[in-house]
């Protein structure tokens, strides 16, 4: 079998880039500064200036030709069973076949994005010490939150905010939250766009995305029935992937970062939102008493917010997701976030450091 293996020249040549891969991956500082700020940002803007000008997401239409190239393969290998031909169409040629097919997607999915998992990341680029919280300090951000979300929510326009339904106007506010930020964090720029709706919408209810970043073409896909006042925030986050932040707390604190330098009061409103609810959840299970207490000094807008999102997550409720759930979250585990989808809230951990560098106006 070693022997098999060392003639055949693709496979060993895959294999060693694929470990030269791994062994660059260990030093964060290397991968910062030699991919990170290096070679990605090239292989980026190329992807995005070739594939964001097409309406449709092409990365979508890859994900239904690899799902259509799964099913015909595991029919075949049912015909076969059922017709007790498997071991006649099991072999070593077969195992190479797959082995090169599994390398390639690594190789691919790591130099056009995957390394960014092992970069230093924002934390290192704002010097915050990310350290555990008390109670105390959870309490004291939810409160600043709070107090932000309500003056935005005594701001919104119930019909003029639906005018993000609208995907282009949408996008367009977006890209310029990321060009304002931009002038302040210029690891923040965002050039050439490539957001695009998702042609699996109707999908997402089973998976439970709401948006998704493709790294293979390099597109940001939104999905197009979540309720509008998270679309800012869901965007937001997902432009973040595109600049280089792969890990979904770091991307979620661009996207804080970003739609709180919109000029558009329903973008930061929605990241606001965001940051204000991963907290409150935190602070239920750490500090009871402050949730309650916080809970009756919300804003109507938010009340009202807050029971449209719980409805919308209920009416998504289905068999499939909680498996799907279950993949997702051993996929971000095998991706540097041991706890898994548990990582979206570690942003609540990021904005308490930013809160004690830069005090809690910075918010």
């Amino acid at each position: 079998m070693f022997k098999s293996i060392l003639r055949d020249r693709l496979l060993v040549s895959l294999l060693a880039v694929s470990i030269l891969i791994k062994i660059f991956s260990l030093s964060p500082a290397w991968v910062e500064k030699y991919y990170t700020f290096g070679f990605y940002p090239v292989v980026s803007k190329a992807l995005r200036t070739f594939l964001g000008w097409i309406p449709f997401s092409v990365g979508d239409l890859l994900y239904f030709f690899a799902f259509g190239w799964f099913v015909l393969k595991a029919w075949k290998f049912i015909r076969l069973l059922a017709t007790r031909q498997v071991k006649e169409y099991l072999s070593w040629i077969l195992f190479k076949k797959y082995l090169r097919l599994v390398l390639w997607i690594y190789i691919v999915f790591n130099v056009f994005w995957g390394l960014n998992y092992d970069r230093q990341g924002i934390a290192k680029q704002f010097g915050l010490a990310v350290q555990q919280y008390s109670p105390t300090d959870l309490y004291e951000l939810t409160s600043v939150l709070q107090r932000q979300l309500n003056f935005y929510a005594g701001h919104v326009d119930s019909f003029k905010r639906l005018e993000l339904n609208n995907n282009q106007t949408l996008f367009k506010q977006g890209i310029a939250a990321y060009k304002n930020a931009a002038r302040q964090y210029v690891f923040l720029s965002y050039h050439p766009p490539s957001v695009k709706p998702s042609l699996l919408t109707f999908a997402g209810r089973y998976f439970g995305f709401t948006g998704y970043y493709n790294p293979f073409t390099a597109e940001a896909q939104i999905k197009t029935d979540v309720p509008v006042f998270t679309r800012p925030f869901v965007l937001c986050h997902e432009i973040g992937h595109q600049v280089g932040y792969a890990k979904e707390n770091e991307a979620n604190f661009s996207s804080y970062l970003a739609g709180r330098s919109s000029d558009n009061f329903d973008f930061r409103y929605s990241v606001y939102y965001d940051m204000y609810t991963y907290a409150m959840s935190d602070l239920l299970i750490y500090n009871a008493p402050c949730f309650i207490e916080l809970k009756k000094s919300e804003h109507p807008q938010v009340k009202k917010d807050i029971r449209t999102y719980r409805e919308y997550i209920l009416k998504s409720k289905n068999a499939v997701e909680p498996v799907m759930s279950v993949a997702y979250d051993r996929y971000l585990r095998l991706n540097k976030q041991p706890r898994g989808k548990e990582t979206y809230n570690e942003v609540v951990a990021w904005l308490i450091a930013y809160m004690k560098k830069y005090g809690k106006d910075a918010l």
